[in-house]
């Protein structure tokens, strides 16, 4: 019985090509092999979902880096607009910061940068006239720990004294809304990848309702010489696994090459936050994994479609 059982099993499997496809064979599933539309529509999902997930990691990357970066990171802005008053403050601010504990280092920024920040409005020939603007002076501060409001407050009150005109904010502040955009962005790509998958089982789910509808007649009589349902379903699962396993590949291949593209795009900008973005070979496996994943959702995806449908077909 079980070698008549094998038997009729390969000869389905033979059969099993794909209510989509053509031939003289009246297939079940779609063929193993790139012939069909159920190995393109899992390669298409399988590439998005590569894309998708690949910036989601690089927005993680470059948001743990900026933070990292800002996290014990302090300005303080000398605002007045006489010179020589603005000159003594921050002279005192600074001499003050370095002796005061918690402060790991702080040093004024140089008034050529503070001229070239604003040189784009003004003009690389502006002269004499950006010694008039009331230019804040900026101390950059460096903390031994996290500038939590707390310790900026207590900074905030040591600074005062020294430099009435200073104001003390956190690096980390300005980028606030930069951050919160990265965290929404990563939301959005999970919920991609959610979907992705959804769609990819909802495809599968189809591609074998509509194979078992087509052949219902074959797998009675398949079932009535002795065959199971469990062997049934395993037919139909082999056959669709081959296909996502090829759709996969093809998938990851595209998948690859637009992460690549893209990275190619984005490194031409020349920022340090997109540069501290890029993927560690760690992030590459798991998109390598991407693939396995979808044959094993294909796979339980068609054998629970099809074992639920024998139940209520014989």
């Amino acid at each position: 019985m079980k070698r008549l059982i094998d038997t009729l099993g390969r000869a389905l499997g033979r059969t099993l090509g794909g209510a989509f496809g053509g031939g003289g064979e009246s297939p079940l599933l779609p063929e193993a092999r790139l012939s069909g539309p159920m190995p393109w529509v899992i390669a298409i999902m399988i590439g998005l979902t590569v894309v998708a997930a690949a910036s989601a990691l690089a927005l993680r990357h470059a948001a743990q880096a900026a933070s990292a970066d800002l996290e014990g990171g302090v300005t303080v802005q000398i605002v007045t607009a006489a010179p020589h008053e603005r000159e003594r403050q921050a002279a005192a601010a600074l001499a003050l910061l370095r002796h005061t504990p918690g402060v790991a280092s702080a040093s004024a920024v140089p008034q050529q940068q503070l001229d070239a920040l604003v040189e784009p409005w003004l003009g690389a020939r502006a002269g004499d006239d950006l010694d008039a603007l009331p230019i804040p002076a900026l101390i950059d501060v460096r903390l031994d720990g996290p500038a939590s409001p707390r310790r900026l407050d207590a900074l905030r009150g040591a600074i005062v004294r020294a430099a009435p005109t200073a104001r003390v904010d956190a690096q980390s502040s300005w980028l606030a809304p930069v951050f919160h955009a990265i965290g929404t962005l990563q939301w959005a790509a999970g919920g991609m990848i959610a979907l992705f998958a959804f769609a990819t089982a909802s495809a599968v789910l189809l591609a074998a309702r509509n194979a078992l509808g087509i052949h219902r007649e074959t797998i009675e009589v398949v079932h009535m010489l002795g065959a199971t349902d469990v062997q049934i379903a395993r037919v139909f699962q082999r056959s669709m696994a081959t296909d996502a396993a090829l759709g996969g590949v093809v998938g990851l291949m595209a998948g690859v090459v637009t992460v690549l593209g893209l990275g190619r795009q984005f490194a031409t900008l020349g920022s340090g936050m997109v540069a501290q973005g890029a993927l560690a070979w760690t992030d590459w496996t798991a998109l390598a994994m991407i693939p396995i994943a979808g044959v094993l959702l294909v796979m339980v995806t068609a054998r629970l479609t099809v074992l639920s449908a024998l139940r209520r077909m014989l």
